[in-house]
């Protein structure tokens, strides 16, 4: 069952006060980002996870997205474990916060939009980063991505992917797109479905999303204001490789993130 936080947001007689201290929190880690991304980062965008373990930059990215997410009132809470690198990692879809929800568990390089790499500071922080840029709707920029993708599971990286294409709402999760699980066939690796589920008291919150025509900027407003949630990240179990049935691959990966959303039974 999921709860409409809707009502509740706007009888929050703590919503002003939260403001008063997350808006200066939220520019000074914005600065700390931007000293991240000019230090660290950009000296380190190749660097890959050998026997396991964490290059620094890697760590980095993982904490600063932690903190971000706290800065929301947010907890990052982590089921399941994530595999080694490298991993193609296929996630539901609500919102921005849901590439810094997976980024506090595991760096990877993100498949974004087009439009995000002309965002002011948003996209050279994301180019940074190693997010892979799609124009949608256009074939050729989709081969592109798709042939980036396998140089960087190749590589050793990891590369996170929404199949739905775009943001569900009201908690909808919308169908998982099969083409772009070739690049895990091509590059030999593992599909691995995490869900991301945003909770408060164990009920799924699903307004944490966008909302129908709500802008991003407007998003960010909205849950600078919100009470605390606790920020789910579940890593499944990993989708058996099935080179002639690609659309059987999403549809299981569909399935299993489906299941990890609804509220547990008490």
């Amino acid at each position: 069952m999921s709860i409409d936080t809707a009502t509740v947001s706007e009888r929050d007689p703590l919503r002003p006060l939260r403001y008063l201290w997350r808006v200066p929190l939220l520019l000074l880690h914005i600065l700390l980002g931007i000293l991240l991304c000019s230090l660290i980062l950009s000296w380190n965008q190749h660097v890959v996870m050998k026997n396991g373990e964490e290059p620094f930059a890697h760590r980095m990215i993982r904490w600063w997205s932690t903190q971000l997410l706290r800065v929301f009132g947010m907890r990052s809470v982590r089921f399941g474990e994530p595999l080694a690198d490298p991993v193609l990692f296929v996630a539901n879809h609500t919102s921005w916060i849901d590439i810094e929800l997976l980024h506090s568990q595991r760096a990877a390089c993100f498949v974004a939009k087009a439009e995000i790499a002309r965002w002011p500071l948003v996209g050279w922080m994301a180019a940074t980063g190693g997010t892979i840029f799609h124009r949608r709707g256009s074939n050729h920029s989709l081969s592109t991505v798709m042939q980036v993708m396998v140089e960087r599971l190749h590589g050793g990286r990891s590369v996170a992917v929404f199949p739905e294409g775009g943001t569900g709402y009201h908690g909808v999760l919308k169908t998982f797109h099969a083409r772009i699980f070739q690049a895990a066939l091509d590059a030999g690796v593992a599909v691995q479905p995490v869900a991301l589920r945003f909770a408060r008291d164990g009920r799924r919150v699903i307004d944490t999303g966008f909302r129908e025509n709500e802008s991003f900027v407007h998003n960010i407003v909205r849950l600078l204001g919100e009470a605390p949630v606790d920020a789910e990240v579940h890593f499944l179990t990993p989708v058996p490789a099935s080179p002639d049935a690609r659309r059987r691959m999403a549809e299981l990966s569909r399935e299993r993130i489906g299941a990890a959303l609804e509220d547990r039974p008490e």
